[in-house]
C-alpha cells in the first residue's frame, strides 16, 4: 500500500535515467503522489557535501547495467508491477536493451510506455541529435522570439524541454491511464518536443489564419510589436513588464504613468508605436523600479515588476502561496496544482544512496 499523498498516490512509475524532460516529468508526477523509481548506472549519485540534483527529488533510485541481461531482468520485474515508464532514449535504443515496448508490454500488458523525445519515434530526423533550440527552430516558434531587426532569442529551454516536451508527454501518460481504465489495456505514448511546441503555438498560428499575425520579429501583438505589450528600464537599471492589452487596463496603465491619451497616438496605431514606446521609455526612466511597483500594485494595469531568480522568493505573492520551497539547500517550485480533497505530500530530498533494486515494491 502506497504512503505517497497526492491524486496520484498508488500509481507506480518506472524512469529510465535520462536527462532535461524525461526526468522533469517524473518529478512532476513524483510531486503529485506517484511512486517512482529511477533506475540509474551505479555511480551516479552525489555524495553528502555537494550540492543536490533537484530534479531527482521525491525518488527511490535503484542501480542497474542496462547492458547486463541479469540485471535487464531485474528491471523487467519492476516492469511487470509499475503502471508507467518514462524513458528518453533515441529510437530503438530501448529496443536494442531488451525493454521495448514489445517486450514490456508482453510482460505487463497494462503498462503506459512514455518515449520523450525531441523530434518524434518517426520521420527523416526521428535518429538525429539535437536540444531545445533545435526542435523550436524548425516550428516557427524560435523565429518569432525577438525584437525587430535583430537575432532569435532563444526561450531558455522552457518550449522545447518543458513546455513542448515533460508537461506533453505528462498529458499523453495521463490520458493513457484513463482510456485504462475502460480498455485494460496500456500503450505506447510518443511525446515528441516538435509536436509540443507546436501545440504550444497554437494561438499564434490562429491569429496567422486570421491575417494578425506576419513573420517580421517585433511587429505583432505579442513580440513586442505593441508598446504596451513590453518591458521597460528603470532609473536604478531594472525593469517593468506592461502587458496592457485591453482598452480598460490600458487606461489603468496611462492613468498611473500620469499620461493623457488625449496627447498620444491610439493604442493599436501601428503608426504611432515608436511614439507611444518612446514616451513609456521617458516615463518608466524617471522612477526606480520598486518606486513603480508600488505604484501598480494591486491594479488592474497588467504591470509588474521584473524579478530575478534571487528576489522571485522574496516576492509577497510568490511568499503567501509557499510557491517555492528550500529542499536541501536548494530553491525550488513546491508541487503544483494543488488539490482540495487529494493535496500534494511535501517533496523529499534526492536520495544519497541507491536502493537495492530487489528490494522495491515487495
Amino acid at each position: 500500500m502506497s504512503t505517497k499523498q497526492g491524486p496520484l498516490a498508488g500509481i507506480r512509475v518506472i524512469e529510465l535515467a535520462g536527462i532535461g524532460p524525461g526526468p522533469h516529468a517524473a518529478l512532476l508526477l513524483a510531486d503529485l503522489g506517484a511512486d517512482v523509481v529511477r533506475v540509474q548506472r551505479a555511480g551516479g549519485l552525489r555524495p553528502e557535501g555537494t550540492p543536490t540534483d533537484a530534479q531527482l527529488r521525491s525518488r527511490t533510485i535503484v542501480e542497474a547495467n542496462l547492458k547486463d541481461p541479469a540485471d535487464i531482468e531485474k528491471v523487467l520485474g519492476l516492469i511487470e508491477r509499475a503502471d508507467i515508464l518514462i524513458e528518453g532514449f533515441r529510437p530503438g535504443v530501448t529496443e536494442r536493451m531488451g525493454l521495448g515496448p514489445d517486450v514490456t508490454l508482453e510482460r505487463n500488458p497494462r503498462l503506459v510506455y512514455g518515449r520523450m523525445t525531441g523530434w518524434g519515434q518517426e520521420g527523416p530526423l526521428a535518429p538525429v541529435a539535437g536540444h531545445d533550440i533545435n526542435y523550436i527552430s524548425l516550428t516557427g516558434v524560435l523565429h518569432a522570439i525577438g525584437r525587430k531587426g535583430e537575432r532569435p532569442v532563444p526561450p531558455l529551454n522552457m518550449v522545447g524541454d518543458f513546455g513542448g516536451g515533460s508537461m506533453f508527454l505528462i498529458f499523453g501518460l495521463l490520458a493513457a491511464l484513463i482510456e485504462r481504465q475502460t480498455s485494460g489495456k496500456g500503450q505506447v505514448v510518443d511525446a515528441a518536443m516538435v509536436d509540443g511546441a507546436l501545440a504550444l503555438s497554437h494561438m499564434i498560428w490562429g491569429f496567422r489564419g486570421q491575417g494578425m499575425w506576419n513573420d517580421e520579429r517585433g511587429n505583432n501583438l505579442l513580440d513586442t510589436g505593441m508598446a504596451f505589450y513590453d518591458t521597460y528600464e528603470t532609473s536604478d537599471g531594472k525593469y517593468m513588464a506592461v502587458g496592457a492589452i485591453e482598452p480598460q487596463f490600458y487606461a489603468e496603465l496611462l492613468r498611473l504613468l500620469e499620461l493623457d491619451a488625449a496627447d498620444l497616438p491610439g493604442q493599436l496605431d501601428p503608426a504611432g508605436q515608436d511614439t507611444l514606446r518612446k514616451t513609456f521609455t521617458e516615463t518608466f526612466k524617471s522612477k526606480t523600479r520598486d518606486e513603480w511597483a508600488a505604484i501598480f500594485e494591486g491594479t488592474d494595469a497588467c504591470t509588474s515588476p521584473i524579478l530575478t531568480f534571487a528576489e522571485a522568493p522574496q516576492n509577497a505573492h510568490v511568499a503567501a502561496r509557499g510557491a517555492l520551497i528550500e529542499l536541501d539547500g536548494v530553491t525550488q517550485h513546491a508541487p503544483a496544482p494543488r488539490f482540495s480533497r487529494t493535496p500534494n505530500g511535501t517533496p523529499t530530498a534526492p536520495p544519497r544512496v541507491a536502493t537495492p533494486i530487489d528490494t522495491v515494491w515487495n
